[in-house]
């Protein structure tokens, strides 16, 4: 069985910032494209980036310019950075793989637990 844990996520005023982490862990080959996703009270989940393993991105247009998806592929990783976060940035940020794949064994759309991001003063 393999897993995704979430870390970084709190409580930070308007226009700080945050980095937030995606851990695989379990019996792990090869992670296709990984992604991080949110979702507001009240919202849909909706995309936040995207990024493959060859390090291609996409990012929603809310967020461009202001957070940077990464990942390290030899620790099975993936980082969000966020900046100048803004009040509508506030939600329950969650990691994506696509595909995860061991020997003969492949896990489709695995979801991590979510990590609450809030920005107040």
């Amino acid at each position: 069985q393999v897993q995704l844990v979430e870390f970084g996520g709190g409580l930070v005023q308007p226009g700080g910032s945050l980095r937030l982490s995606c851990a695989a862990s379990g019996s792990i080959g090869a992670i296709a494209t990984m992604g991080w996703y949110r979702q507001a009270p009240g919202k849909q989940r909706e995309l936040v980036a995207t990024i493959t393993s060859g390090g291609s991105t996409i990012y929603a247009d809310s967020v461009k310019g202001r957070f940077t998806i990464s990942r390290d592929n030899a620790k099975n990783t993936m980082y969000l950075q966020m900046n100048n976060l803004k009040t509508e940035d506030t939600a329950v940020y969650y990691c994506k793989a696509d595909r995860i794949t061991w020997g003969w064994t492949t896990y489709n759309n695995v979801w991590g637990q979510g990590t609450q991001v809030t920005v107040s003063s």
